[in-house]
């Protein structure tokens, strides 16, 4: 290995560590980590300003492809539409929450059960997944866990465990569609498979895993789930939905923007919109109906998590630059040999090994042409691969909190709202459920396609 992808890999194990001791704010580590990866890596070692300005991508701002986007193409270095999506989407967050959408939702969703915490947590999980097929994740996750959040304070119970089988179910549920997870639309567009290629093949698997991982999800987290006190909620006590509700013309319009962004996010591989257009327009049609209380919703975003994003693009930056991601990939392919069984195997769980900690949008789009590579070379099909690795780099991410954007938010809202989760907390949990998923579907594609 060269001084750089040893300098490289050193800073990236470095933050890992750091984040998960939780001494220091995490944004300020992935953005220290950075500056490291730009000045050493870059600059230092390799001494390339080209590689420091493909890292800092902001020329994508000036192309229309970063606005209006015919075919999918990977992203190189910091994912500026990423960052302008979840701020667009915080910013839409926000102002629902002040018209009092998500209260209402709460009430209404509690008078439904009948204020009953094992159907809501049922129910969320069911919700989350179904909606992250359609929808980006991290869109699902801001509106569930400011959901849950509420429905907690209201119905005193500890939050953590709905947000976390939400952030779960939400990774789990956009493996199923080719909209539903970065990866898959990158998959898809590359071989050229459909939105329902995916929901036949990659959908199954997650359907027979959504099942299991409620059922595992209930068994672990039953008793967190208990009410203050133990006792039932004297329903009489509680506001009626409607009472939730601050400003009918603010409800109404947060609604309409909210289902624009529906729309939008479902149609944008037909409108060709990329997700930095949608979430710029959702933000401007917010702020500019918020009218003078458009900037107490501007102080409202949650910029650590967008700086935190930054940074960790950055560091996973210098791992592609000096080609760290390249060798992993050719050491799937060397060590996989003629074996189909090993060789799919190996493409599932490493995929979802290194997205627990890697983001899985470049892994993804240095796989892809692997996989073409193995199918060619080694006669297996190109499907079966490819079903392999939507499936590992999807419900990989799940196993850390640094694994999916979906996590990051997730876990960032609740800690804004002073529940905290932390690194053993989430990985104690969601790692074994990663682990089961991961198995259920490396027989399902073992079954069906051998």
């Amino acid at each position: 290995m060269s001084a750089a992808q040893i300098f490289a890999v050193v800073i990236f194990v470095a933050m890992f560590v750091m984040i998960v001791l939780d001494k220091i704010e995490r944004h300020f580590v992935t953005l220290g980590s950075g500056v490291l990866t730009l000045t050493v890596v870059f600059g230092i070692c390799m001494r390339d300003g080209k590689a420091i300005w493909n890292t800092l991508a902001l020329e994508g701002f000036v192309k229309k492809d970063f606005w209006y986007q015919v075919t999918e193409s990977e992203s190189k270095g910091i994912n500026w539409a990423t960052i302008l999506f979840i701020a667009g989407m915080m910013v839409m967050v926000e102002g629902m929450a002040k018209a009092g959408f998500f209260r209402w939702l709460c009430m209404k969703i509690a008078y439904m059960v009948k204020c009953k915490t094992i159907p809501i947590f049922i129910t969320f999980m069911v919700m989350s997944a179904v909606l992250s097929m359609f929808i980006d994740s991290i869109t699902v996750i801001l509106f569930l866990a400011a959901v849950t959040v509420e429905l907690a304070s209201l119905l005193k119970f500890n939050p953590v465990p709905m947000i976390l089988a939400e952030i779960f179910c939400a990774n789990l549920g956009g493996s199923a569609t080719m909209c539903g997870d970065p990866p898959n639309i990158i998959v898809g567009t590359s071989l050229g498979y459909s939105f329902f290629d995916f929901l036949t093949n990659t959908g199954v698997a997650a359907g027979i895993s959504l099942v299991v991982s409620i059922i595992f999800f209930y068994i672990v987290f039953r008793k967190e789930l208990v009410t203050a006190g133990g006792e039932p909620v004297d329903m009489s006590k509680l506001p009626k939905p409607s009472e939730a509700i601050t400003n009918k013309k603010d409800f109404v319009i947060s609604s309409i923007i909210f289902g624009c962004a529906v729309v939008l996010l479902i149609t944008h591989a037909m409108t060709h919109l990329t997700v930095a257009t949608i979430g710029i327009f959702i933000a401007a049609v917010t702020l500019i109906t918020a009218g003078k209380d458009a900037l107490g919703l501007l102080k409202k975003v949650d910029y650590k998590t967008l700086l935190f994003f930054i940074g960790l693009f950055v560091v996973v930056g210098g791992l592609e630059e000096t080609g760290i991601l390249e060798m992993i990939a050719d050491f799937i392919e060397k060590i996989s040999g003629g074996n189909v069984m090993m060789m799919i195997a190996i493409i599932l769980w490493v995929s979802a090994i290194a997205s627990a900690f890697v983001d899985n949008i470049p892994f993804a789009a240095t796989m892809v042409p692997v996989i073409q590579s193995l199918s060619e070379t080694a006669g297996v099909s190109l499907n079966t691969l490819a079903w392999a690795l939507s499936i590992g780099t999807d419900i990989g991410g799940s196993a850390t909190p640094i694994g999916a954007s979906a996590n990051v938010v997730g876990t960032s809202v609740a800690a804004k709202n002073g529940h905290p989760i932390g690194w053993g907390k989430y990985c104690r949990k969601l790692a074994p459920a990663t682990v089961i998923v991961l198995a259920i579907s490396t027989v399902y594609i073992f079954v069906r396609y051998l």
